[in-house]
């Protein structure tokens, strides 16, 4: 891949917020003596060190009540060395949707040859590990894990860390073109080489989200969802770097990858708000902006965010204007009901909430479900207790648990 270097970012605390990069090529070629090095403006970096990466990486697709056709063309664009695990919540009455899935996604692994894990999330096995480990919050009142693509990312960067993974990545199961999916992947790819690091971020930000405008296509650059959460985002740095920014493109990205070490040091909000969360935790926790006692270890890392511009368009399922404002809403919650929100910001998200209908008079914006790191839990009595669900032994072909 020939991508942009970062030529701009953000420096709060330890936290280092990169610019969006551009991807010159989709395919640089192999390694040879001539390509180029670090301080180059474009990087190329070869098919084979992509490929190393990609080893050590697990992406996790978070599946409920998804065409099984769409769950195929995501599983077809994901790189083969690359571990696949689909967290999938979809219901098992009246029809077993699950069943469905399994039975599809073993098809398509005897074909492929890949090394793919399904587990469900309401696995009982997976309960009591999280109960055993002593997590008890993802936990709902019925002794299972609590609905939701937050508590399915949870899941799939334990699996991830069971497996030995290095990285582990998220790819939205609704996605229509299996090119974008595996750009997306290549992308993670290359983010991770240029900033070698335990505690690295990747996030995309789509290149066009196509629709039909007048009868023809209109390739739309800016969401209504990542357009408020973006403004916003930008706005809490630039409040305490004193200076106006624009440096945050990917508030909403749901195709992002991190380091698994990473992956096990932050928070998780719920709902909507997961991925917006990651930037105002991290803000929080790695920004040095808020007092932590005598934990200063965070301090002493360097953490980055790296913002990829892909270019293959985005398309995936429409839901309507409802889901919409319920993403707004809850993206902009997390940064509310942050101790990094100053007063003025506060006033500006009610506003921008009474405007859109969102909130009434008098009512105020509830915060967000938050699930606390988990380096909190005890990781070893979680893997040993979930490894039969898990099955563990991952080989060619699919591994499922049985809910």
């Amino acid at each position: 891949m020939r991508i942009e270097s970062p030529r701009e970012f953000e420096r709060l605390g330890a936290l280092r917020i990169y610019g969006l990069q551009k991807v010159y090529e989709l395919d640089a070629g192999p390694e040879t003596p001539e390509n180029s090095g670090n301080a180059d403006v474009v990087r190329a970096i070869p098919t084979e060190a992509l490929h190393r990466i990609e080893n050590e990486m697990a992406i996790v697709v978070p599946v409920r009540n998804e065409r099984l056709k769409l769950i195929e063309g995501v599983l077809v664009g994901i790189p083969h060395p690359c571990l696949v695990i689909v967290v999938t919540n979809s219901p098992r009455e009246p029809i077993d949707k699950f069943y469905l899935e399994q039975e599809a996604i073993s098809n398509f692994a005897r074909f492929t040859q890949k090394k793919i894990m399904v587990v469900h999330q309401k696995d009982p096995h997976v309960a009591a590990a999280f109960a055993e480990a002593g997590y008890l919050d993802i936990l709902g009142p019925d002794e299972l894990v609590r609905n939701g693509k937050a508590e399915g990312m949870i899941m799939g960067s334990l699996l991830a860390k069971m497996m030995g993974r290095k990285y582990v990545g998220f790819v939205d199961s609704d996605n229509y073109f299996p090119g974008a999916v595996n750009e997306y992947v290549k992308e993670y790819a290359a983010g991770f080489h240029i900033n070698d690091s335990d505690f690295s971020m990747v996030r995309i930000s789509w290149h066009s989200k196509p629709k039909v405008v007048e009868n023809s296509l209109y390739f739309a650059k800016w969401g209504r969802s990542s357009r408020q959460t973006n403004q916003v985002l930008n706005r809490l740095v630039g409040h305490h770097t004193g200076f106006e920014t624009e440096i945050v493109k990917t508030g909403n990205a749901g195709e992002h990858a991190l380091s698994v070490d990473l992956a096990m040091s932050i928070d998780y909000a719920t709902g909507y708000a997961v991925e917006t969360f990651h930037y105002v935790h991290m803000l929080e926790k790695f920004g040095g902006l808020l007092e932590h006692g005598d934990d200063t270890d965070d301090m002493h890392r360097l953490v980055k965010i790296s913002q990829i511009e892909s270019r293959n368009p985005h398309l995936h399922e429409v839901k309507g204007d409802e889901h919409v404002d319920d993403m707004i809403a809850a993206s902009l919650s997390t940064v509310y009901h942050s101790r990094l929100c100053p007063e003025s910001l506060r006033q500006e998200i009610e506003e921008e909430l009474a405007r859109r209908d969102y909130l009434k008079e008098g009512e105020q914006l509830a915060p967000m479900r938050i699930y606390k790191s988990l380096d909190r839990m005890n990781f070893d009595v979680f893997a040993d207790r979930a490894a039969p669900a898990a099955i563990l032994e991952a080989r060619t072909g699919v591994t499922v648990s049985q809910a």
